[in-house]
Order: structure tokens, then sequence, then C-alpha cells
């Protein structure tokens, strides 16, 4: 629901660094909680989509290229515009498995070492647009390797079918 209100503006407005309001292409950029915003090694920032329908990276086929294109460049150009950090100088990033099930983006410093840019979780959006450009149905297709904590109820699930 916080994801919604963002998107609504009913919360954190006053938050929102860009915004594109396309209902299929558009997302807003928001500064992500785990950063406090005062120094730029650990700059960290969530781009959410406006489309409720996509959920996670095994959604998206190249019907969402334009809207994953969108965020890529004007992602870098609003972070660089607002705090001069070059596009060269970011990660930009979808993790599998999302901690929420809402598409977004992240964009972080590219010094720094945020939780989840590991290989077996994030996707950097230039190689997810690619993929995607080379065959629609790339993440439908794909298998996907992700790790999970002991203590996550999907990985008790894995265990009760006896697939770890």
């Amino acid at each position: 629901q916080w994801v919604y209100n963002i998107l609504e503006k009913k919360a954190e407005a006053d938050r929102i660094i860009h915004e594109n309001p396309d209902p299929c292409n558009g997302f807003v950029i928001v500064p992500d909680f785990k950063w406090n915003q005062n120094q730029l090694d650990d700059l960290y920032l969530i781009a959410l989509v406006h489309c409720r329908e996509i959920k996670s990276l095994r959604d998206l086929t190249a019907e969402h290229l334009p809207l994953l294109r969108n965020i890529l460049q004007e992602g870098k150009e609003a972070i660089v515009k607002r705090y001069g950090v070059p596009g060269s100088q970011l990660r930009i990033y979808l993790h599998y498995q999302p901690s929420y099930y809402h598409l977004h983006v992240h964009f972080t410093a590219l010094g720094y070492d945020a939780p989840g840019t590991s290989v077996e979780r994030a996707h950097l959006l230039a190689d997810v647009i690619d993929n995607l450009a080379m065959d629609s149905m790339y993440y439908q297709k794909r298998a996907l390797t992700f790790a999970l904590r002991a203590d996550e109820l999907l990985f008790k699930k894995f265990q009760e079918a006896g697939r770890v």
C-alpha cells in the first residue's frame, strides 16, 4: 500500500525526485529509506512504475521496453541534474526475487556496496533491456538463480517440496 500511496501522492510527495506521469511508461523516483541523503557515497534511489500489473522481472516482455528505457534514461538525467552524479557512476538494477511485488528499479552509487547487489539477486537494467530486445519472453523462459535466507517462508516451501 505504501507504494500506491507514493504513486498517488498521498504520502511522500515532497520526496519525489522525478516523475514521468505516463500511466503505461511512467514512474516516480524517490530516495530509498536506507539512504539518509546526507552524502552521495551511499546514494540510493528507487524508481516505482505507475503500472500496477507489473509485479517483477518475470512479468517483463518487449512490450515494456519503452518503460524500461524511460527509467534508464530519465533516471540518469534526473540524478545528474539533482545530485551531480553521472550515469557512469550509478548501478541501476532490479532484484529477483524482489522484496515487494510492484516493479521497481534501484539506483545506487557505483562505489556503494548496497544490500542485494550480488549477482544472485541484482539484474542490471541495461542487461534486462538488451535481453528483452533479443527475446520478448526472455524472463518467462530463463532460469533465474536467487539466494534465500533460511528464515524466509519461500525457503521453507522449497524445503517442504524437497527442492533444497
